[in-house]
């Protein structure tokens, strides 16, 4: 099976190919891979039996500098992956992911970062009845996350290259459906490199200074939902809203910093409290307590061209009931469609506790 995904990926990308223009450079490369899941939460100790294996290939732009953002980042390769993961657990099963990523090199471009971000499918999800071990994944559908960090070379004999190094894997859902532990696969891999031009351009030298770029402090507003569930698996799947205003300071055409404000409404973390409250576990919880939050954060983004990548570091100044903890993390990609306009997949969590994958659209003054 594994071979002949990969074969039907090489041959859709060959076709792609010969319908782009030649005057661009694209690579192929596909990498073998052989891991293990990590233990990140005691809770899927049952599931760590085996050693995760199989297959990621990959389709990819080279850039020369034709654009400024590609001379700040050394020149990096931007396309699409496709991962084949058989996670060596009958419970767990196996994943399929697709992904958008970036090569980012150093090192004389013998040492390559890339990061991708898509979305993965789990062949054996939880099912109450069929599936129950299985608490990592609740659904088919899940985020996807990776990273590899490789030692390069490319074009050895006639395009063909090599590369090996170490990886890892994420998949999860954001707790948009209970339950939902996650797994990280951490790997080694090893594979080739094909080159589909031999010859490529002249990379176009950095201009002097050209990072710097600092602005005027900007003011934004994002409106973030989804859905989500408790801990409580079968609680159901409700609506959130939250309504963020920030302000941001733009260090250079790479970085920026950011200050913000945001108000959370959860139907899921009300229904938690209903629950909580009529269960009779003598905590406290009355049902009356008010489900609202109000948070502060602090973040940083990394701008690629239309695309940056956002973390922050938040705190309920206004924390009516403890429920996971008092200081939360945001992490994700934004898109900006516009000098003003952007959209945003982020995932919002406790530590390692998801709880919840958040879409949102935004508007910076």
């Amino acid at each position: 099976m594994i071979k002949k995904i990969c074969l039907l990926f090489c041959i859709v990308h060959l076709g792609i190919y010969a319908q782009i223009d030649s005057k661009n450079s694209y690579t192929l490369d596909a990498n073998n891979f052989y891991g293990t899941i990590l233990n990140h939460n005691p809770g899927i100790s049952h599931l760590i039996t085996g050693h995760p294996y199989g297959m990621i290939v990959s389709f990819q732009r080279k850039t020369f500098g034709e654009e400024n953002w590609q001379r700040l980042y050394n020149y990096p390769d931007y396309g699409v992956s496709f991962i084949y993961q058989d996670m060596d657990n009958e419970f767990l099963g196996t994943h399929l992911g697709l992904f958008v990523h970036y090569n980012f090199y150093f090192l004389k471009r013998y040492v390559t970062l890339r990061i991708g971000q898509g979305a993965g499918y789990s062949t054996n999800p939880y099912d109450e009845d069929k599936n129950y071990r299985n608490i990592a994944h609740g659904t088919h559908l899940s985020s996807a996350t990776y990273a590899l960090l490789n030692l390069k070379k490319e074009n050895i004999f006639k395009g063909l290259g090599v590369q090996a190094g170490l990886g890892v894997v994420h998949y999860s859902n954001g707790n948009s459906k209970a339950p939902n532990k996650s797994t990280n696969t951490l790997f080694i891999n090893a594979g080739i490199t094909y080159n589909l031009k031999e010859d490529n351009p002249e990379y176009i030298e950095k201009e002097k200074d050209a990072v710097k770029g600092a602005e005027p402090v900007g003011y934004g507003f994002i409106f973030r939902s989804g859905v989500n569930e408790s801990d409580i698996v079968g609680s159901g799947r409700f609506p959130f809203y939250t309504f963020t205003a920030y302000a941001d300071k733009r260090l250079s055409k790479k970085s920026a910093l950011q200050l913000g404000t945001e108000v959370f409404f959860s139907k899921a973390l009300a229904r938690y409290i209903d629950y909580r409250a009529a269960g009779g576990f003598n905590d406290g919880t009355t049902g009356e307590e008010d489900s609202k939050r109000v948070g502060v954060f602090f973040g940083h983004e990394l701008r690629v061209n239309k695309i940056s990548v956002v973390t922050q570091l938040g705190y309920y100044v206004y924390y009516p009931y403890d429920f996971e903890g008092q200081i939360y993390l945001r992490a994700g990609v934004r898109y900006h469609f516009t000098k003003n306009i952007f959209g945003s997949l982020t995932v919002r969590s406790h530590a390692a506790k998801a709880e919840a994958m958040e879409f949102s659209i935004g508007y910076r003054l």
